[in-house]
C-alpha cells in the first residue's frame, strides 16, 4: 500500500501543466507522470488508447484546438489502495475554456464551456500503467444547442465540486476516516442490490446511507437530483424500471475498484455494471431485451454517516452505441444546416 500523499503529488506536475495548457510542458509532464506503455481506456468515441504520446494525439490535440485557451480546473484529487492492492489515483473537475472550433463535429459557441472529467489512474512503482476517464462529451453538445436525444430528467448545470471546499485539502483525511466512509458506500451498496429480486424498495434502507438533502450530480443526459425524492424520481425510478436486474459495485461478475480518502469514496471500473434494457423510461431507450454494460465512475462524500454529495459519471455515448444508437452520426445529421467552422476570436481573447 502507498502513501495516499505520494500518490497524490505523482499528478500534481500533470495538473500544473494543464491549468494553462501549454502543448510541449503538458506532454512532458504526461511523458514523465505514465509509463511508456500504459494503457488508456477512454469513454467513447476514444475508445483505448497506449502510452502518453496516444493520450495526447487522440484526446488531448483536438480538445485543445477546439479550445484555445484550454484549463484543468481539480476540484476533487483522491488517492488510495483498493480491496486488491492496486494503487489509485483519482481526479474530478471540468476542461474549460472559449469554444472556437469543432471538437468531435460538436459546433462551437465562441464563448465559455465546460466539460467535466472523472479520470482514475492506477499506479505501479511510481508510474501510471492504467487509466479509466469519462470524458462529459454529452455536456458540450448540451451547451453547443446540438443534443440529439432525450431530454434530461435532472437539472443540466455547471457541477459544483464539493460544498465543504475541501476536495483540494489533504491534511485532515485519515485512514479511519477512510474505512468509516467505506463502510457507508458498501453497505449502501449492498442493499441496493437487494431490489427487487428480495423485496420491494424499502428492503434498500435508502434513509440509512443517504442524506435527504444529499446533491447527487448525474451526468448530462441524465442531469443533477436534489435531494434523495429527487434522486429517486430522476434517477432511480426510472433507471431500476428500466433495468431491474443491474448488477455492479458489490455484485456481478465485473470487477469494480473502491478505496477511501477520509471523506471520500471512489469507485471506478471498466466497465463495472451489467443490465438487461427489460422496461422503458430511461433515457428514452426502448426496452429491447438487451443485455449491455455499463462504465460508471463515481466519487461519494459522507458527512456525519450519510452520502452527502454523490458526482457521478456515465458513458452514455458508450450505452447507446450498445443500443445500436450512434449519438455522434445523429448529431452530424441533427446539425447539417448549421455553421460548423471556426469562430473569429472575441475581442480581448488570446486564441
Amino acid at each position: 500500500m502507498s502513501n495516499p500523499d505520494a500518490l497524490r503529488a505523482l499528478i500534481a506536475p500533470v495538473r500544473t501543466a494543464m491549468a494553462n495548457f501549454e502543448r510541449a510542458s503538458v506532454q512532458s509532464a504526461l511523458a514523465a507522470f505514465m509509463s511508456a506503455d500504459a494503457t488508456v481506456h477512454l469513454c467513447h468515441p476514444f475508445g483505448d488508447l497506449s502510452g502518453p504520446q496516444g493520450f495526447y494525439d487522440t484526446a488531448f490535440a483536438p480538445l485543445l484546438d477546439a479550445f484555445p485557451d484550454l484549463e484543468r480546473r481539480d476540484w476533487i484529487v483522491s488517492a488510495g489502495t483498493d480491496t486488491d492492492g492496486n494503487d489509485w489515483i483519482g481526479c474530478a473537475g471540468h476542461y474549460v475554456g472559449t469554444f472556437a472550433r469543432p471538437f468531435l463535429d460538436i459546433p462551437p459557441t465562441g464563448h465559455f464551456a465546460h466539460m467535466r472529467f472523472h479520470e482514475f489512474y492506477r499506479v505501479s512503482e511510481n508510474k501510471v500503467v492504467e487509466i479509466q476517464a469519462i470524458w462529459d462529451v454529452p455536456e458540450l453538445m448540451m451547451q453547443a444547442g446540438a443534443w440529439p436525444m432525450v431530454p434530461s430528467l435532472g437539472r443540466e448545470m455547471y457541477i459544483s465540486g464539493p460544498a465543504t471546499q475541501d476536495g483540494l485539502s489533504f491534511d485532515t483525511r485519515t485512514a479511519t476516516q477512510s474505512a468509516q466512509s467505506m463502510d457507508v458506500v458498501i453497505g449502501m451498496l449492498t442493499d441496493l442490490s437487494r431490489h427487487p429480486s428480495e423485496g420491494g424498495p424499502e428492503i434498500m434502507q435508502a434513509e440509512k446511507y443517504w442524506d435527504p438533502r444529499v446533491n447527487w450530480y448525474g451526468p448530462a443526459g441524465i442531469g443533477t437530483a436534489r435531494g434523495l425524492a429527487g434522486f429517486r424520481h430522476w434517477h432511480q425510478i426510472p433507471f431500476l424500471n428500466a433495468m431491474p436486474d443491474r448488477r455492479g459495485g458489490t455484485t456481478g461478475t465485473l470487477n469494480c475498484h473502491f478505496y477511501g480518502d477520509g471523506a471520500y469514496v471512489i469507485a471506478t471500473g471498466w466497465p463495472n455494471m451489467q443490465m438487461t434494457v427489460t422496461g422503458d423510461g430511461w433515457l428514452g431507450i426502448a426496452p429491447s431485451g438487451q443485455e449491455i454494460t455499463m462504465r460508471s465512475l463515481d466519487f461519494w462524500r459522507v458527512a456525519d454517516g450519510l452520502i452527502r454529495e454523490n458526482w457521478v459519471l456515465v458513458d452514455l455515448l458508450d450505452v447507446y452505441i450498445q443500443l445500436g444508437v450512434d449519438v455522434l452520426a445523429r448529431l452530424r445529421e441533427f446539425n447539417k444546416a448549421r455553421m460548423t467552422g471556426s469562430i473569429s476570436s472575441p475581442i480581448g481573447a488570446k486564441l
